[in-house]
């Protein structure tokens, strides 16, 4: 989905395609290719908010060249307090957006980033993706699910990948949520740079490709002793580290 084609019309609602273009990207979940932009929605409650699954899906955008946004939504459930997760993203230079559906909070602020774009909503089952996006265009009448009272978590409303276009101009394509996501086609050696942060300051580690693990003098780990690297994202690089080392054991 998302391929830019020549076409020639030969009817109201019928033609020909003659040409497919080049692809200047191309992700594997959501299936799509020529994406601009993509917006990560997460919702700070109901369900809540997982960091390790929004770091997961950061590195999988910045391994494509993308740019993203995070947009943190039912900002309405929550005190200001809370919100510890915009601090952490918009400090490393993530644009982090408060949204809420119900009371419009951060509905023109994304409307800006979708305008003139292919753009995909990506995020976990029950973040508000389908709902928001009735929010900013009421045409579309996307299906809307609840929350589960057990689990907290969301059930999933959206079946398939869709292109979906605003009157503003741009398309979005709404996807089916997810609770669990792989590291495609990334190597371990390529994570370092994969986290911003770290990749600013591995230029003053002592050994080229520092893994920023057990390396000595690695500036990312004495950033992280100074508090300027947050305990969270250090934790989950670990994690995916080992994770792409396993996978790289097994073929």
């Amino acid at each position: 989905m998302g391929d830019k084609v020549e076409f020639i019309p030969r009817a109201e609602d019928d033609g020909i395609v003659e040409k497919i273009m080049p692809r200047k990207n191309r992700l594997i979940r959501p299936p799509i290719v020529n994406v601009d932009m993509v917006i990560i929605f997460f919702s700070l409650k109901d369900p809540p908010l997982t960091l390790s699954l929004l770091d997961r899906i950061l590195v999988l955008v910045e391994s494509h060249y993308l740019e993203p946004v995070i947009c943190l939504n039912k900002v309405d459930l929550v005190e200001g307090e809370e919100i510890a997760a915009y601090d952490i993203y918009s400090s490393i230079g993530y644009p982090v957006i408060l949204t809420s559906a119900l009371t419009g909070q951060g509905v023109e602020e994304v409307q800006g980033y979708l305008t003139d774009k292919i753009s995909v909503l990506t995020g976990p089952s029950g973040s508000g993706k389908s709902t928001f996006l009735n929010r900013i265009q009421s045409r579309l009448k996307l299906k809307v699910g609840d929350i589960s009272a057990k689990t907290r978590r969301g059930k999933q409303t959206t079946r398939q990948v869709e292109l979906l276009s605003f009157d503003f101009g741009g398309l979005v394509a709404d996807s089916p949520g997810f609770s669990q996501l792989d590291l495609v086609d990334i190597k371990s050696d390529e994570l370092p740079y994969l986290f911003p942060e770290f990749s600013r300051l591995s230029a003053g580690c002592k050994f080229s490709g520092c893994h920023h693990e057990h390396e000595p003098s690695c500036a990312v780990k004495e950033a992280l002793s100074r508090g300027e690297i947050f305990q969270s994202r250090y934790k989950h690089y670990l994690i995916f580290l080992q994770e792409l080392r396993e996978k790289e054991r097994s073929y």
